[in-house]
């Protein structure tokens, strides 16, 4: 969990355009914003147009500040930064760059930083950035409670990273222990915050999560969530280069799980309507699901897909404060307990409310190709092993 700690999460750059047209959402109104600073990118640029506007500038990210409710910042604008936000592992791979861009955030007004060594100096970096969250630095088991504390969103990318050779599967029983203990104490803490779990292997991991909160007795199914953001990250980056798309107009939803071949690109339902050919579908499906092993052999060791997760988790904390601050319109995919299959966890698009998950997008499954239909079928098998290795490790008596 310390500075090796490789998790995926991302922030810049990240609502989903879950807005295809097929799917049901309520249009956000839109408010315009001349001239107002955000710090979702690295510099301060303006708002024109609410979430279109800025979506254009972040590639489809951000959170639009609508109704600006807080005091004026010292930056000389108002700005409803009311949000607190833990992140678990913050020391680490991809903890530092998360932290970071969970920082730029104008949502959030507090940032708590926990890992079990190196994360004062994180926090005093990050602190000297001229963005409104306060940032505070929690070390050891010991003040993990304090960290905890009154906090809305929990981001757990605590753990150790692949390395060459290294499958997801390896990672389990260190990063099992990991996320269990960290979940325990958010159940103890923070029972009412959304819970967004980076930690591989998700497949595993988020029914670990699951149970632990289950024996806690505040397993709240709309407030746990697999980050499986990167896979669409990676989809819509890929494909926008296959096609020769304008990378902001693409969308790509992702199902299934977080490994191999559980992740499924549904590329028949990519925005804008795009034709593959039979060998352009199997390449980029392949190449979505070993982006990560990409990474890591390009890495020659030195470390895993650290910076594409941070910013895909950070997109989706973004999204998550979106919608606890009352925006009606934000769609992530995410690997969440579903009633979608057969399966008790999957992942597909999901609709984000206050409350966390609002409903599951069931038409992403209807009208599949023979192509994806196989692959569905083919992945439920490796899903549902990965599911019940998750569940009998947080069920298994204590030594």
């Amino acid at each position: 969990m310390a500075a090796t700690a490789a998790s995926s999460f991302s922030t810049v750059a990240y609502s989903s355009r879950a807005r295809a047209s097929s799917l049901p959402h309520s249009r956000s109104k839109a408010v315009n914003f001349h001239s107002v600073p955000t710090f979702t990118s690295l510099r301060s640029s303006s708002l024109i147009s609410g979430h279109d506007s800025l979506n254009k500038a972040t590639l489809r990210g951000g959170s639009v500040m609508k109704s600006q409710t807080s005091d004026k910042t010292p930056y000389g604008f108002k700005i409803n930064a009311s949000y607190k936000v833990a992140v678990l592992g913050a020391a680490g791979g991809i903890g530092q760059p998360l932290s970071l861009l969970i920082k730029m955030s104008p949502l959030v007004s507090t940032l708590h930083l926990y890992d079990i060594a190196n994360v004062r100096g994180v926090a005093a970096d990050l602190s000297h950035c001229n963005t409104p969250s306060q940032v505070r630095d929690f070390t050891g088991p010991s003040e993990l409670a304090d960290c905890l504390k009154d906090v809305n969103v929990v981001v757990i990318p605590a753990g150790v990273p692949r390395k060459p050779g290294m499958t997801r599967d390896d990672l389990f029983n260190i990063n099992a222990n990991i996320v269990k203990t960290l979940v325990e104490a958010v159940a103890d803490n923070c029972p009412n915050a959304f819970i967004h779990i980076i930690s591989n292997p998700v497949n595993s991991t988020v029914p670990i999560a699951a149970e632990v909160l289950k024996k806690k007795g505040v397993y709240d199914p709309k407030k746990l969530f697999g980050v499986t953001t990167l896979d669409v990250v990676r989809a819509n980056t890929f494909v926008s280069q296959k096609k020769n798309l304008k990378l902001i107009d693409v969308d790509v939803p992702v199902i299934g799980g977080h490994a191999g071949i559980t992740i499924l690109p549904l590329l028949s339902k990519t925005k804008p309507s795009v034709n593959f050919t039979e060998e352009e579908i199997q390449e980029l499906t392949v190449r979505i699901q070993n982006a990560g092993t990409e990474v890591v052999d390009a890495k020659a060791g030195a470390g895993s897909a650290t910076l594409s997760m941070a910013y895909a988790a950070a997109r989706f904390v973004e999204s998550s404060l979106r919608a606890l601050d009352g925006d009606g319109d934000v769609y992530e995919c995410s690997f969440v307990e579903s009633t979608l299959t057969d399966l008790p966890f999957f992942a597909s698009r999901v609709k984000l409310g206050r409350n966390g998950l609002e409903a599951v997008i069931e038409s992403d499954l209807q009208g599949l190709t023979e192509y994806e239909e196989k692959a569905l079928e083919a992945l439920k098998v490796e899903l549902k092993a990965s599911i019940e290795k998750g569940v009998a490790f947080a069920n298994k008596p204590a030594n």
